[in-house]
């Protein structure tokens, strides 16, 4: 019998392990991961960028979390060795339609106490980044990149010291919660434990579902995000990190270019509803997962909404010239041919009955669970302050 059962051995599973370990050492703390590592799906897909806390809603949980796990992060990897380079980044209206926007999130990054913000016209942005194109922009010195795969090796390697345990390739197949004990069932075996916490990411709704006999409410839509890598002789275009205006209606942060901590530069990524949760390609469908989706009364909404934007991401998707145009806006310079295939990842967004694309993080508490639902980005940078605040309601219940 274990107290505390952890589903999911991504960044936001271990980083919640390590601190209900750290708290309270006594409990006995097991993670489970179904594939052979961790950060095996969101968390080893992503682009590595340390987000500072610009671009959220002031006083939301994407806020509060990414500011204070930002602090977090860099005290852990300052301790842990794990190496991370702040280098700033900067935010680029191309049009003069987009400078107020770029106003709002100048305001925004102030009031979420981000210090050093810097606004741009067109000759300072070349003085950071001198291939850009653009009309105004802000410079952000705290955004940095890092490999958070590493950090997971980390928060398990810690966590572990701390007599924690991950149980590898286990997949839970069932979850009965009962008056005292819950019943977790893997492949593998069968555990008896006190509470479960669900840090499932693609799967972090089936698994709630099972917590509870009511309907959660929500269901996660996978949305595909696809890099190009520019080509070695081509990558002095890009010094650090350049990121357009985002659309305020929508929960993506368009196509920018990204400098990873181990060398190259990304562009992308854009974003496609994914036939299948872990659909990392094109080819990668489950009919069963995509059927789910299409029936799923909110995304039918947001199709019906978003459509137009939808129907652009995807002939992105599949036409590289038009992906090379987006990428213009900010750098013209960029060629179709300087761009060379990247890796892709699956975004878990959690959609709920009414059509709405769920901007913040959400946690479900059941009597014998508690279930993060809801923990798209900044949740790796958040990871050790959402760990902390999922701790304190684990804790609670010991």
């Amino acid at each position: 019998m274990t107290d505390v059962t952890i589903i999911g051995g991504g960044i936001v599973g271990l980083a919640t392990a390590l601190q209900i370990k750290q708290q309270q050492p006594a409990l006995s703390v097991i993670v489970l991961e179904k594939e052979a590592r961790v950060a095996a799906h969101q968390t080893g897909h992503n682009s590595g960028v340390i987000h500072s806390g610009l671009y959220y809603k002031p006083g939301s949980l994407k806020a509060t979390n990414c500011i204070e796990g930002y602090r977090m992060l860099l005290a852990f990897c300052d301790r842990e060795n794990v190496p991370y380079d702040l280098c700033g980044k900067i935010v680029v209206a191309t049009k003069p339609e987009e400078v107020g926007q770029l106003d709002t999130l100048f305001e925004r990054g102030q009031q979420n106490g981000l210090g050093g913000l810097r606004r741009l016209n067109l000759p300072a942005l070349r003085e950071i980044e001198p291939h850009v194109n653009g009309v105004a922009g802000i410079f952000v010195p705290q955004t940095g990149i890092i490999d958070y795969t590493e950090v997971c090796e980390a928060y398990a390697r810690v966590f572990q010291a701390l007599g924690g345990e991950i149980h590898y390739s286990e997949k839970v197949e069932q979850l009965t919660p009962g008056l005292s004990l819950s019943v977790v069932v893997t492949n593998k075996t069968r555990y008896e434990t006190k509470l479960v916490v669900n840090c499932a990411g693609l799967y972090s709704d089936k698994i709630a579902q099972l917590t509870q006999r009511e309907p959660i409410g929500l269901q996660i839509v996978p949305f595909r995000g696809e890099y190009f890598k520019i080509k070695p002789d081509k990558q002095y275009l890009v010094k650090n990190l350049i990121y357009p205006v985002p659309d305020p209606n929508f929960p993506f942060l368009g196509v920018h270019f990204t400098r990873m901590i181990h060398g190259g530069v990304e562009a992308g990524p854009n974003a496609v509803l994914a036939f299948r949760r872990e659909g990392y390609k094109k080819s990668d469908v489950n009919l069963k997962e995509f059927f789910e989706t299409l029936a799923w009364p909110g995304f039918q909404k947001v199709a019906a909404k978003y459509w137009q934007m939808g129907l652009g991401e995807m002939y992105r998707s599949f036409s590289k010239s038009a992906f090379t145009k987006a990428l213009q806006e900010l750098i013209p310079e960029v060629q179709e041919d300087d761009l060379i295939e990247g890796g892709a990842g699956v975004r878990a967004q959690a959609c709920d009955r009414t059509g709405g694309l769920l901007d913040d993080f959400s946690i479900i508490e059941t009597e014998r669970a508690v279930n993060v639902c809801n923990a798209p980005s900044p949740a790796a940078t958040s990871s050790l302050s959402i760990g902390k605040t999922v701790a304190e309601k684990v804790l609670k219940r010991f």
